[in-house]
């Protein structure tokens, strides 16, 4: 099998409370592949976003190592993380956080604008992320004037932007009905797929859940199969 895109080596993060400190996670061992999809499943406060936290290089582990596309990155300086972040990851988020500002074409542009991609491969990529996700009727219109399915799909666009190889995923339709909360995870498992991503997806939802290659249960800070 191939080196893991994503790997987490007996990680432990904990935060400063008044009666000391609360340990979130406790030796935290996970390897994510190119190509899988592994769903992240707990109660809440169990500390999922924290674990993606982490292993999206947003916030530093304590303990142990965190390995992206083979890099170790415990030791790396900001900058360095950021650009490792900025090449390597995507983001979804429960909600879309789009700029209100700029058009759903705009949004998608801005993460490659920031990498360096020039203006018209910005635009042609957005355009084309965006058609796939059946919004091409709908590039020039600002997130007020999107539904919230479409708010989410062009979240999702704007995360694949720069050609990730992992996508770290937090409720990522947990704000949606539950018919458009099923048609907007399929888009978005499927662009996953076919493009041979590896993903980690936080999810109450135990039905979509194992529509993943596989379940981990996260539990008093440590990663169980589910």
């Amino acid at each position: 099998m191939s080196e893991p895109v994503l790997e987490l080596v007996d990680v432990e993060r904990s935060y400063p409370q008044a009666a000391g400190r609360l340990e979130v996670l406790r030796g935290i061992d996970l390897r994510l592949h190119a190509g899988e999809l592994v769903a992240l499943v707990g109660p809440s406060g169990a500390g999922k976003s924290t674990l993606l936290h982490t292993a999206g290089l947003l916030e530093r582990a304590q303990r142990g190592e965190v390995r992206v596309g083979g890099q170790s990155c415990g030791t790396m300086s900001d900058g360095r993380r950021t650009a490792v972040r900025r090449h390597s990851i995507g983001f979804v988020y429960q909600f879309h956080h789009l700029l209100p500002e700029f058009t759903a074409l705009e949004n998608v542009m801005l993460p490659q604008r920031i990498a360096g991609a020039s203006r018209g491969d910005a635009m042609a990529r957005a355009g084309e992320l965006l058609r796939e996700l059946g919004l091409a009727e709908r590039v020039q219109h600002r997130p007020a004037q999107l539904s919230g399915g479409e708010q989410q799909r062009v979240a999702i666009a704007r995360a694949l932007a720069n050609a990730p190889l992992i996508l770290l995923a937090d409720e990522p339709t947990g704000n949606l009905d539950e018919g458009t909360a099923d048609v907007v995870f399929g888009e978005f498992v499927g662009m996953a797929r076919a493009r041979g991503l590896a993903a980690l997806i936080a999810t109450h939802n135990l039905a979509l859940a194992d529509r993943m290659d596989r379940v981990v249960r996260l539990a008093n800070g440590q990663l169980l199969a589910a």
